[in-house]
């Protein structure tokens, strides 16, 4: 129980790569705070599996793009929990598109959720881990944003710029026992791409020398690892679980 006693918050954490997260951390002792936006039925489903595998937790309602509904869903945790511990930026959105045909909406979207969403969080939470001179963040990236992709200018950019974020607050509050980090997912299957067709995966596949998809628990793995003792000594770092898709 290496988080016995911490107090975790994985935004975007209703589903998908944040579920496992969750679990995770939860798993290890922390008490997790599920960030979700729509899906409350998700976030609920993700507390009850948490319980039931011996954690404790709880879904909050919040759009991490909106800075002053992030800062009061903040201060309602802190003021439950006493301090935010642990924070893991993992809420994403995508509006796919090739930028003659991408709408403006889409390209403030998602960088508004997936990279200002990451700034309204850390700046929420960091004063709390300030005072107790100890805390985590962990910025969920992605491969994307530092191979490209074409037809997704909007979220390369969003995660190119988590990167610098990262490497900038590793430099801020280091002196506080604060380390930031990041994780770059490469492909994983999550319910979208098990949504996509046979031959799409099978091209997907094909680019990843390992050969196979990564799952949500690779990732949350070096989540672990970073927020853990393991992850003591490290900061503005980003470790790639990608299957070998990017070097």
């Amino acid at each position: 129980m290496i988080l016995q006693g911490k107090t975790a918050v994985v935004t975007g954490g209703s589903r998908g790569i944040g579920r496992t997260i969750a679990l995770e951390l939860a798993g290890l002792g922390a008490f997790v705070y599920v960030n979700y936006v729509n899906r409350a039925d998700a976030a609920e489903q993700t507390i009850e599996q948490v319980r039931q595998a011996g954690g404790d937790g709880a879904a909050i309602g919040c759009d991490v793009a909106d800075f002053i509904a992030t800062q009061e869903a903040f201060k309602e945790m802190i003021g439950r929990s006493g301090s935010v511990d642990i924070l893991v930026n993992n809420a994403g959105i995508t509006r796919d598109g090739l930028l003659p045909l991408m709408k403006e909406t889409d390209w403030d979207q998602v960088l508004d959720t997936n990279l200002k969403g990451a700034f309204n969080c850390s700046k929420a939470a960091v004063r709390s881990m300030m005072k107790k001179k100890w805390g985590r963040i962990v910025n969920i990236s992605s491969v994307v944003g530092f191979s490209g992709n074409a037809g997704q200018a909007n979220y390369a950019a969003a995660k190119a710029g988590m990167i610098g974020l990262t490497k900038s607050l590793a430099r801020e509050f280091a002196s506080r026992s604060i380390t930031v980090n990041g994780v770059a997912p490469g492909y994983i299957v999550t319910e979208m791409t098990e949504a996509l067709p046979a031959a799409t995966q099978e091209k997907l596949i094909a680019e990843i020398p390992l050969g196979t998809l990564g799952a949500a628990a690779d990732v949350a793995a070096a989540v672990v690892y970073l927020v853990g003792p393991g992850g003591n000594y490290i900061t503005g770092q980003t470790i790639h679980v990608n299957g070998g898709m990017y070097m």
